[in-house]
């Protein structure tokens, strides 16, 4: 599966915007972090005026066989019963989102049991749930693929230009904790953490668990076999969304642990997708702070987030809209008739 994804690398563009960022009525970078996001959209964009239309929060939701295996502090029909909180109103995503005028959709990509048709929900099964990645595949190579398909496919559909990403699934710290350790080769303690809360002896547990599951499959080495070996549904989906996103020159909003490891995915397979991508928080999960570093990435704020449903990009997206707005609004000394700098 190819995506003809675009090198945002453009020097000559770069040099116009940041001479614009610089022109405007402030010394030159005391913006930050707001003024290299506006630097960044506007690559993403390839244009000097980039405007972000219609954010979609995508909530990306599916189950994991390996969750049989007592690693998550939370029962697997949790997955199901936030699916719908959230299309309820309930979960904290859904009063973010209605705070910050997000439109959001739970994609449901390989949720167990079935939902009946709901404002707000989209299915695209690949799967019923992971199989046990400890005992076998997690996805079969065919499901792996149609799940890619799926995001991809949602996504050429989706409105606007800004996708934000985030995800539902009991256990999934422990698909996105696999794909850590068999990507950046580090082990599987530097990896693994709480999740949605475990004591000492059940992060113990866990990571015990995790490494059964990557000696089970010590040959599935390329990104691909990866993801099929030992990912989730929810995750194979979200990689070819990004991908998509991303080839569609649509700027990124990464969540947090599970996000990201979608992204590092899509990542191995096509790195130009990094430049599209906006790391909204640094994760209090173990493995967050670590994987972006080897990523070369840096969030925007640390909240000391574990919750996921995409809140922290949530709570970022007035930040990346406060970029956009301080590149299209803010008035340069010359406009303002204010003396610069000597």
């Amino acid at each position: 599966m190819n995506f003809s994804v675009p090198d945002f690398q453009d020097p000559q563009l770069a040099a116009r915007v940041q001479h614009r960022l610089d022109q405007k009525t402030k010394p030159q970078g005391s913006l930050g972090r707001i003024e290299a996001v506006a630097l960044q959209m506007a690559l993403v964009q390839g244009r000097e005026n980039p405007r972000l239309d219609a954010p979609q929060m995508v909530i990306f939701a599916g189950d994991h066989g390996i969750a049989a295996q007592g690693v998550s502090a939370f029962p697997q029909e949790v997955t199901v019963q936030m699916v719908h909180n959230m299309l309820a109103g309930g979960a904290a995503i859904s009063v973010l989102a209605r705070q910050h005028g997000l439109a959001l959709t739970v994609l449901d990509c390989g949720v167990k049991e079935d939902f009946a048709p709901a404002p707000g929900l989209v299915a695209a099964k690949c799967c019923r749930g992971s199989a046990d990645s400890t005992q076998t595949q997690a996805l079969s190579d065919a499901e792996c693929e149609a799940a890619i398909a799926n995001g991809a496919a949602f996504v050429r559909d989706l409105p606007g230009n800004v996708l934000m990403l985030g995800e539902m699934g009991i256990a999934n710290t422990s698909p996105a904790a696999l794909l850590m350790a068999r990507l950046t080769g580090l082990s599987i303690e530097q990896c693994a953490g709480r999740g949605t809360g475990l004591d000492p002896a059940g992060v113990a547990h866990k990571a015990a668990v995790l490494q059964r599951a990557l000696d089970r499959h010590p040959d599935a080495k390329t990104p691909m076999a990866a993801l099929a070996a030992l990912g989730g549904p929810e995750i194979a989906t979200m990689v070819g969304a990004v991908l998509q996103a991303a080839a569609l020159r649509r700027l990124i909003v990464v969540d947090g642990f599970i996000t990201t490891s979608a992204v590092a995915v899509a990542a191995a397979i096509e790195p130009r997708v990094l430049g599209a991508c906006v790391f909204s928080h640094g994760s209090a999960e173990n493995g967050h702070g670590r994987w972006l570093s080897l990523l070369g990435v840096r969030p925007l704020v640390d909240l000391g987030l574990r919750l996921g449903e995409g809140s922290g990009a949530a709570l970022a997206w007035p930040l990346i809209k406060s970029a956009e707005l301080i590149l299209a609004e803010m008035a340069s000394f010359e406009s303002a008739q204010v003396s610069s700098a000597a």
